[in-house]
């Protein structure tokens, strides 16, 4: 974790509730300030240290614009980073996994653009359902192992949410 925290860039206290807008807001007036550009004309040294500034509130900008990865990165501050690669010990969440994927296979199969533009909504509404669930145990030391678990489904549907809208761009064509 590199200092400062991410959050502390944009003047925010951490937590999962964000206001985007604002969020982009701040992340837009302060890329302005520490563009490379801006020192051009500066010393070798300082141009590195801007080309760093930027590189970082560009990775921090990132981190807390995504809700999986923002959770994540919340973890983190709490104690210790999530492995990246973890058997998933969630049956019902496995189940509903594969049933998401044979049912986007299936609207690929049959080119149903307007089933797949039913499947994001649902998607949709799948990942707020998690947003909200994090939003309330995060923070709460008891509940860090269904935070993860909450996490990981995070994740899983944020990738799926991408394919959906790749395939939406591919039938669209």
């Amino acid at each position: 974790m590199g200092s400062p925290c991410h959050f502390a860039l944009f003047d925010l206290k951490p937590d999962f509730c964000l206001d985007l807008a604002q969020l982009s807001a701040r992340y837009r007036e302060l890329a302005k300030a520490v563009h490379p550009d801006r020192f051009a004309d500066a010393g070798e040294r300082e141009q590195r240290l801007a080309l760093e500034r930027s590189a970082s509130l560009n990775d921090a900008y990132q981190t807390l614009k995504s809700a999986p990865r923002r959770a994540l990165y919340l973890l983190a501050l709490r104690g210790r980073e999530l492995p990246l690669e973890v058997t998933v010990q969630d049956p019902d969440f496995l189940l509903q996994q594969m049933q998401w994927r044979e049912e986007l296979e299936d609207l690929q199969d049959d080119a149903d653009l307007s089933g797949v533009s039913a499947f994001k909504k649902r998607l949709k509404l799948a990942q707020d359902e998690l947003d909200q669930a994090f939003a309330a145990c995060w923070d709460d030391a008891a509940r860090r192992a269904e935070a993860e678990r909450l996490v990981r489904r995070m994740q899983f549907l944020d990738k799926l949410a991408h394919e959906v809208r790749a395939l939406e761009e591919r039938l669209d064509d």
